[in-house]
């Protein structure tokens, strides 16, 4: 696999893969250019060394379908002033090639939505799943998609992919257009190899004693996760909204807390795995029990197994607390993805706010420390932790694919697995 830090990009035109699906405000402004920013080393480097850039993202879910509200062209000046560059704009990514072929060394171009074509998803439209003719345009849409990225692989020379967040889907530009470079001319951006390097870190560097926290309302949602680090962590912490679930599973009282009765019997399961695998599973003892789900609601701290009715678990206890920094800080490789708590109102932030302290101390004294998920990224950086852990993941969905041990196609297509 080539290296971006060895390649030169000098006369040549490299099409970049970037995640510039961006929030915006209702006015068309970036409400948060984390994603713009992220990807600044790897455009940088290629303008440095005199190749020229060419950008494709997606934004949103306009299924399809041209949407200007979803149009790219409104974060064309915040990316011309992020690369100190002017930036050209095409408002069809499938009608490129003229602008493509007159880029010269140093120069930007921004191509328009890649969503906007639905063979960038590669899933056919308007017809349901459950269709007899499904099959046959499932097929009829991947040599389509195969053409769509045979085009926007030829308006370059070298393709780079520096969207982890999308690296879990087989995408026309994140995966599918790789076949149309050769090996050497095909690679993973500086965001990626970090984010690449962070997983396994995690997964196969493992320092001990190794503590993951895995939080959220939904066992169902984590129990792929849950399994994959099972033969791996030292320490697991189940903590937020699926303590409930345990509870209960235990024959606890819930009152009206979240729970997933149909998962009762898969919480017994985990609690019996982990003993047999000798891992030391920590779930709430406590909480802070509350008499509606609203931040003026009246709380009171009872056990996480009798919970009166009419009231609800939403944080962590403080004994609970105590046993999750237990967990934590004498770890030398944590894993955290999801809260402790409902942490968007300030009476249930206690929680969330000791693991991210317990897990920003660790760290100080030597931990890996990868924090990912959209809730628990949202944690440290509320909390003004973020530069206190070791990696704060871009990922999402491909951060959990890629840690419950599954082939990313994105990663696998530059490798050439």
């Amino acid at each position: 696999m080539a290296s971006i830090d060895n390649y030169n990009f000098a006369g040549k035109k490299a099409i970049v893969r970037v995640d510039f699906n961006v929030p915006l405000n209702e006015d068309g402004t970036i409400s948060d250019d984390t994603r713009i920013r992220g990807a600044l080393p790897t455009l940088k480097k290629i303008l440095a060394d005199g190749g020229s850039l060419i950008l494709m993202s997606h934004m949103g879910k306009p299924k399809g379908k041209v949407n200007p509200k979803l149009s790219l062209e409104q974060i064309r000046d915040a990316v011309a002033k992020a690369l100190g560059a002017d930036v050209k704009f095409v408002p069809d990514c499938m009608k490129a090639s003229e602008a493509a072929k007159d880029l010269k060394p140093g120069e930007v171009l921004l191509l328009e939505n890649l969503r906007f074509y639905p063979e960038e998803e590669g899933k056919p439209v308007g017809i349901d799943k459950n269709d007899p003719a499904y099959e046959q345009a499932k097929k009829e849409m991947k040599e389509r998609q195969k053409e769509f990225a045979k085009t926007l692989a030829s308006y370059a020379d070298v393709y780079v992919n520096d969207a982890f967040g999308t690296a879990h889907r087989k995408h026309a530009s994140t995966a599918v257009i790789a076949d149309y470079f050769d090996q050497q001319d095909k690679m993973l951006g500086y965001l990626m190899e970090k984010e690449v390097n962070a997983v396994d870190a995690i997964l196969k560097d493992i320092k001990r004693p190794f503590t993951a926290i895995m939080g959220g309302s939904k066992v169902s949602t984590k129990i792929g996760i849950i399994e994959n680090l099972m033969d791996k962590v030292d320490n697991l912490i189940l903590c937020g909204g699926m303590t409930y679930t345990f509870a209960k599973a235990q024959g606890g009282k819930i009152g009206d807390s979240i729970c997933e009765d149909d998962k009762l019997d898969l919480a017994l399961d985990i609690i019996a795995k982990a003993k047999e695998k000798g891992v030391n599973l920590v779930l709430g003892t406590d909480c802070v029990a509350a008499d509606a789900f609203s931040n003026d609601a009246n709380t009171q701290v009872c056990p996480a197994n009798a919970i009166p009715d009419g009231w609800q678990g939403l944080d962590a206890g403080p004994d609970s607390i105590l046993e999750f920094r237990k967990a934590i800080l004498p770890a030398k490789t944590i894993l955290w993805n999801g809260p402790a708590g409902v942490f968007e109102m300030e009476k249930f932030t206690t929680g969330s706010r000791a693991i991210a302290e317990a897990i920003a101390a660790a760290t100080a004294d030597g931990a890996f420390s990868l924090v990912g998920g959209g809730d628990s990224v949202a944690c440290v950086n509320k909390f003004g932790l973020a530069d206190d852990v070791s990696y704060v993941s871009t990922g999402g969905g491909a951060l959990l694919e890629a840690i419950e041990g599954k082939t990313l196609p994105g990663i696998a297509a530059i490798k050439g697995e």
